[in-house]
């Protein structure tokens, strides 16, 4: 897995490549934390996510909970179906803030 991070009007942006797993799960939860510490404004790019796992959603349900608790947000934008159909399953479609 591979995350770029772009900057811009208040908004951080997180590029996310690859797979999103037991492994690589703690980087994407260590990068969406530091974001936050920077910035109230999220934004997680899921165009080249071809997977998640349960480990990889706890890393977003973190995300969220900490976008809540600054009264801040995070949103996911360009989910591929494979991926959004983990999210629709498990529930979190309605958790999450996807575009």
């Amino acid at each position: 897995m591979n995350i770029v991070t772009e900057k811009g009007d208040g908004v951080i942006t997180l590029k996310v490549e690859g797979r999103v797993d037991t492994i690589t799960s703690p980087i994407l939860q260590e990068a969406i934390l530091n974001a936050f510490m920077k910035t109230g404004s999220l934004v997680l790019d899921f165009a080249q996510v071809e997977y998640i796992s349960s480990a990889g959603l706890r890393a977003l349900l973190i995300g969220e909970k900490t976008a809540k608790g600054k009264g801040g947000s995070m949103k996911l934008i360009h989910v591929a179906a494979s991926v959004m159909s983990v999210f629709e399953v498990t529930g979190f479609s309605g958790i999450l803030h996807i575009e």
